[in-house]
């Protein structure tokens, strides 16, 4: 059964094959119902994948694989708050070495061009620090980082 309200998004014919690596590489993730095409319809034919239900890390999502006409854009992502550097390694790893690619700042994008944000919990206290010089330390530590190295955060926080 659907959500409530529940997040949409759209791939060209590879919403299945997204919902798997999503489900086997996030904790709380899951492959729910597949719907398939009662129908011919611009992008597909009769018992195609139309949509498939899934959760990644216990958000709802809807998978519809309406075509070519819509990419993924940086104006939606996902942010993944991490707890250490081994996670944040294995899901950075994760995404960008199953096609994705590399950004800036703990961003990467999956190779269905959806957009991620591994960003470790120390990043996010460092940068809201009540300390402002040693948050802005923090923050240009960042700005030069493209996988969040908190080792890295940590000694800029301490100067």
């Amino acid at each position: 059964m659907i959500s409530k309200n529940t997040l949409c998004l759209w791939y060209d014919g590879t919403a299945l094959e997204a919902a798997q690596f999503y489900a086997e590489t996030f904790p709380n993730s899951a492959v729910g119902a597949i719907h398939r095409a009662p129908g011919d319809y611009p992008s597909g034919k009769q018992d195609d994948v139309l949509t498939v239900e899934f959760t990644v890390m216990g958000i709802p999502c809807l998978g519809l694989n309406g075509g070519p006409a819509f990419k993924h854009s940086e104006a939606f992502s996902f942010q993944v708050a991490t707890d250490d550097q081994a996670e944040t390694d294995r899901l950075w790893h994760a995404i960008v070495d199953n096609g994705g690619q590399e950004s800036a700042c703990g961003w990467c994008k999956d190779k269905w061009g959806l957009s991620w944000q591994i960003t470790p919990r120390v990043l996010i206290a460092a940068i809201a620090h009540p300390d402002r010089a040693a948050a802005k330390r923090a923050f240009d530590a960042m700005m030069q980082m493209r996988k969040i190295d908190i080792a890295t955060i940590e000694a800029a926080l301490r100067g």
